[in-house]
C-alpha cells in the first residue's frame, strides 16, 4: 500500500507540473482527490489492513493528500497569474483616446423654429448675418444721418446704450 501511495504521489507530481489551464487543473483534482479518485480508492482499501498498519497508512495517506493539495494550489496560483496576464494584455485600454460624447437633451423649441426659418431663407438665396443685440447711438442715428432733434431720438421712444 505504501508503494501505491508513493506511486500516486509521483504520478500526480508529474501530471500536475504539466498543467497549464483551469480545466486540466480541475480534472487532475478530481482524478486524484475526488470521490472516485485514485487516492480515495486506496483509502477505501485501508479497511482490509490490520489495526497496527491503519494509523501508519492513514498518516501516510493524509500526507500524500496534503502534498497533492499543495501541488494543486501552487499550480492553480500559477495558472491564475498567467490567465490574468493574458487578460490584461488583451484588454489594454488607451486612456488617451477621446471618448464618445453623448448629446444631452435637445434644442429649445424657439431655437428650432429660428433654425428652420434660417434654412428656409438660405434656400431662397438669402444670407444670415448676425450682429449685436443692442445697437449704439452711432449705429442707430449718427451713421444714418438722423438729425439731432428727430423724434425717434427721444428717450421715451428709443432704448439705446
Amino acid at each position: 500500500m505504501k508503494e501505491k501511495l508513493k506511486e500516486i504521489l509521483d504520478k500526480a507530481g508529474n501530471e500536475i507540473s504539466a498543467i497549464n489551464d483551469k480545466k486540466m487543473l480541475e480534472d487532475a483534482r478530481v482524478k486524484y482527490l475526488g470521490k472516485k479518485g485514485l487516492l480515495t480508492e486506496v483509502m477505501r482499501g485501508m479497511g482490509k489492513l490490520s489495526k497496527e498498519e491503519r494509523p501508519e497508512m492513514g498518516k501516510l495517506a493524509n500526507e500524500v493528500r496534503e502534498k497533492i493539495d499543495e501541488l494543486l494550489g501552487a499550480v492553480a496560483e500559477k495558472v491564475e497569474k498567467e490567465a490574468l496576464a493574458i487578460k490584461l494584455q488583451q484588454e489594454k485600454i488607451d486612456v488617451t483616446i477621446p471618448g464618445n460624447r453623448k448629446g444631452v437633451g435637445k434644442k429649445h423649441p424657439l431655437t428650432q423654429a429660428i433654425e428652420e426659418m434660417e434654412e428656409i431663407f438660405i434656400g431662397l438665396g438669402y444670407d444670415i448675418a448676425e450682429g449685436p443685440e443692442i445697437e449704439t447711438v452711432y449705429n442707430n442715428f449718427d451713421a444714418l444721418n438722423t438729425e439731432e432733434n428727430h423724434p425717434s431720438r427721444d428717450e421715451q421712444d428709443t432704448f439705446y446704450i
